[in-house]
């Protein structure tokens, strides 16, 4: 029978990397008391140290508003034609 690989949430994640950060106990200890393999616990440290500075930009690409022109221009067409087939079915 295959095993399913274990997904692991973002929450997760930061917590275990914050915990590698901290260098309280070893990367070892963090492994078997979180059941996973040491390297991925590096993998996510190494994630969160390369991404930090991104979190205190002003500017951030989060903050921006996303362009909504074509969300629109679909809404309008298909305001056009659920208007058009009432007043076809209408009759």
């Amino acid at each position: 029978m295959k095993k399913s690989r274990r997904k692991f949430s973002s929450k997760f994640k930061s917590k275990v990397a914050i915990e590698a950060l901290k260098e309280r106990s070893t990367i070892q200890e963090l492994a078997a008391k979180y059941e996973v393999h040491p390297n991925q616990i590096s993998t996510w440290k190494r994630e969160l140290l390369e991404k930090a500075d991104s979190l205190f930009e002003k500017n951030s690409s989060k903050t921006e508003e996303p362009d909504n022109s074509k969300l629109y221009n679909k809404i309008g067409k298909m305001q056009v034609e659920i208007d058009f087939l009432k007043d076809v079915l209408g009759k």
